[in-house]
């Protein structure tokens, strides 16, 4: 493979944390072929845009990008632009016709052919537009440059075998594809061997993992193996299906010392028809035992989840069936959205949408009472301490440090830098929704 010596790469990043894992392999794939990260857009040789499209918003928002790209890349004759990600795999050729200065489209499930491409679009002088339409039987390890210091994602499972009828993930991500668990134990122990102290599992469906291994695993044996692993203090994992979380899996979590008591545990709605039209195969009373069985055997667990309001055909009722859920359950925090109706999904077609304006009265309603449930469950650890894995500087206050608890807790205090990437003891002072505050014990 030819070389692209000193030039440099610019990517921006939308969505999951399955795209910023993304990202990481491809300037971990583009330095082989003699790409560095570039200082600034403006002086970036090749610029990368890796896109989310579970929203329509979000899908907005990249063509809007591109537009601005384009003039940056007038300004810089010889320079690149490349789209990847989930609005790519959708879109493919018709990407260029929407946006002409776009000289490479590459899907979710052919990442590991980036450096080709771009040497491609570089030596034949027109658009590269290559689409696999799922992921290969013999799916390539690829090559990393990890952008956090102190901890790593570490992709254990692609795609999705749910077909929820909201989603396009399952279009754009393809069918579940498990790593072999000694791969995935080889990639930590690298991890662990660079000082890394954490480590966090992907997947859009990370509780499935293993099912189409041979002999299958499941998630909790995974766990077990990474609890040997020396040096790694935690592991957590994300996002998964509630239907997946087999009892083994809560079992490994309370047992393996590095396993962090933490369930982030999508439940979308809190009432049982819109649960039945969204195709989620569950019941609100099954999910409230699985909420049950976490909290009997890790009281201390955090649990957090996904919630959707303004769904096709959402009652008021309904929709305050949801808000009912969040009081009963006392989330520890809920990431909420509109629904937005997207591609390639039977809700999108559907008569009884509900109209913008109720959706967005509806979606603020709903956070004010997750922001009053989230700050009730952070004000019980006032008095406490908490320990703290230091990531760096707030961006907020640059005189106080931040770090995560093992439940994913925020936590800013006051210290030198010499504390980042180590693991400390805070106790906490105060507390709001969103984060604690505190100072060193």
């Amino acid at each position: 493979m030819a070389e692209a010596q000193n030039k440099s790469v610019y990517i921006e990043t939308f969505g999951c944390q399955m795209n910023k894992s993304d990202s990481e392999h491809m300037l971990g794939l583009l330095e082989e072929i003699g790409y560095r990260q570039a200082e600034s857009i403006k002086s970036a040789d090749l610029l990368i845009l890796n896109t989310c499209a579970i929203r329509a918003g979000a899908e907005d928002k990249v063509y809007s990008y591109l537009g601005a790209w384009k003039k940056i890349k007038e300004q810089r004759p010889g320079s690149l632009i490349a789209v990847g990600g989930c609005v790519a795999q959708d879109a493919g050729q018709t990407l260029l016709k929407r946006s002409p200065g776009v000289d490479i489209v590459f899907g979710t499930h052919n990442l590991h052919r980036l450096p080709d491409l771009v040497l491609q679009a570089q030596s034949r002088g027109e658009p590269v537009v290559e689409i696999y339409p799922e992921l290969p039987d013999d799916l390539p390890e690829t090559p990393v440059v990890r952008l956090n210091s102190t901890s790593a994602w570490v992709s254990i499972i692609y795609g999705c075998d749910y077909n929820c009828t909201y989603c396009i993930v399952p279009y754009v991500r393809g069918r579940e594809k498990s790593r072999h668990p000694d791969s995935i134990v080889a990639e930590v122990e690298e991890l662990a061997a660079a000082n890394y102290k954490e480590v966090t599992l992907l997947g859009q469906n990370v509780t499935a993992y293993g099912h189409d291994l041979n002999p299958a695993q499941h998630l909790g044996n995974l766990l077990e193996r990474l609890g040997t692993v020396d040096g790694i203090k935690r592991v957590r994992f994300l996002t998964g299906h509630p239907r997946d979380l087999k009892p083994e899996i809560i079992d490994a979590v309370a047992s393996v010392p590095n396993a962090c008591e933490f369930f982030h545990l999508p439940i979308q709605a809190g009432d049982d028809r819109t649960l039945r039209r969204m195709a989620r195969g569950y019941k609100v009373d099954f999910y409230r035992r699985l909420v049950d069985q976490i909290r009997k055997k890790i009281p201390e667990a955090a649990i957090t989840t996904d919630l959707i309001v303004g769904f096709p055909g959402e009652t008021e009722q309904e929709f305050l069936n949801t808000v009912s859920l969040v009081e009963e359950i006392c989330f520890d925090a809920c990431n909420t959205a509109a629904y937005s109706p997207r591609p390639h999904t039977p809700s999108a077609g559907w008569g009884e949408q509900v109209p913008e304006e109720m959706k967005y009265e509806r979606l603020r309603f709903l956070n004010s009472v997750v922001a009053d449930v989230s700050q009730r469950r952070n004000r019980r650890l006032i008095g406490g301490t908490v320990e703290v894995l230091v990531e760096g500087r707030s961006n907020r206050n640059a005189a106080r440090l931040t770090g995560r608890t093992r439940t994913n807790k925020v936590v800013n205090f006051e210290g030198g830098d010499e504390l980042v990437g180590q693991i400390v003891t805070v106790r906490v002072e105060a507390a709001n929704a969103w984060a604690l505050r505190g100072a060193l014990a």
